[in-house]
């Protein structure tokens, strides 16, 4: 068995509020903002702050907090899609930086919204398989850095940020079993598509979408539309896929913490699920759209909150860009 034993969260001291955007898009409200994304304001990195920087940050708060020491760490696992380097892996950077021993393993796996679902599957695996004793899980994202200035639709959505969760043999929440899957073939819906070795070159290349948006290949570029019609077709399926995959019926489900994309999104799904809003988790005020850390960010809010107590049972679900999704259940 596998379990939660401690979670924690970091975000960049910078900050870009409604008012902020508004002043750079007058024909922007900011009840207009805050009514749809449900977003106030987000953390920014800055421009010589890293994934890695903010990931070293969020575990040295884990290990402060929960009085963890590092020579305690036998792997880390990183999920980001905004890597220090290409190579080498960022993991090993932090492994060194955090004074994580040299016998740990370390590893970057590359995925975004659902990346904590993969991440606590693969660490999971790790102690099931022997190989590992304590995890340390590290999201972290400055999907920022990827956004055109112009690009006033996601700059709006996303904040940077990283979040630390350590995966033990004991801890507060079991990891329960999980439900994951994956559709390459929409991948052009949410990406990057210049820097990397399909399109090495910067190309400046910009072109209008099916839905009048604005595809700018050297920054980062999402269909809305078809990322929210995804969202409709596979998160119901999937939450009722993971009730009934860990022996439960949907009554039986506490509480339901999901990647925090937008607002309107949401809400969207929560009523189609039939979920009770006092059993739903929806708060990106604060911080955005974190990508891979929202999840983590939900639940040690949370935990904060003295919202659980022994014997409840949470559904995690993540989704996006891959596209993927991912979903498993923590039994306090």
């Amino acid at each position: 068995m596998a379990f939660i034993r401690a979670v924690s969260y970091y975000l960049p001291e910078q900050v870009v509020t409604n008012e902020d955007l508004i002043r750079e898009f007058p024909e922007w409200s900011v009840d207009k903002i805050a009514s749809k994304v449900g977003v106030l304001q987000r953390h920014v990195a800055g421009p010589d702050e890293t994934a890695g920087d903010l990931a070293e940050k969020a575990a040295r708060k884990l290990f402060a907090e929960y009085g963890i020491a590092p020579a305690e760490i036998d792997f880390v696992l990183l999920c980001t899609q905004s890597p220090d380097y290409f190579l080498p892996t960022t993991a090993c950077l932090l492994q060194d930086r955090l004074g994580i021993p040299t016998t740990a393993g370390a590893l970057d796996f590359d995925l975004g919204c659902s990346g904590c679902i993969y991440g606590l599957a693969l660490a999971k695996g790790l102690i099931a398989g022997g190989v590992a004793n304590n995890v340390l899980l590290l999201t972290a994202e400055t999907y920022n850095k990827y956004i055109h200035p112009s690009d006033k639709g996601n700059r709006s959505i996303f904040g940077d940020g990283a979040a630390a969760c350590l995966v033990s043999r004991e801890g507060f929440a079991e990891i329960g079993e999980f439900v994951l899957g994956t559709d390459g073939s929409r991948f052009r819906d949410l990406i990057v598509g210049t820097g990397a070795a399909r399109v090495h070159e910067r190309t400046a290349a910009e072109y209008p979408d099916e839905e009048g948006g604005l595809v700018r290949e050297d920054y980062l570029y999402m269909n809305g539309g078809r990322i929210f019609n995804f969202t409709l077709e596979v998160v119901p399926p999937l939450v009722d896929a993971v009730t009934v995959r860990n022996g439960n019926t949907k009554e039986q489900i506490d509480y339901y913490i999901f990647h925090q994309a937008n607002k309107f999104m949401l809400n969207t799904i929560r009523k189609i699920c039939a979920i009770p809003k006092d059993k739903f988790y929806l708060d990106l005020e604060q911080v955005g759209n974190t990508v891979s850390s929202t999840v983590l960010i939900g639940l040690k809010n949370c935990l904060d909150e003295l919202k659980f107590a022994p014997g409840m049972q949470v559904v995690l679900a993540g989704f996006g860009v891959g596209l993927s999704w991912g979903a498993t259940l923590l039994r306090f």
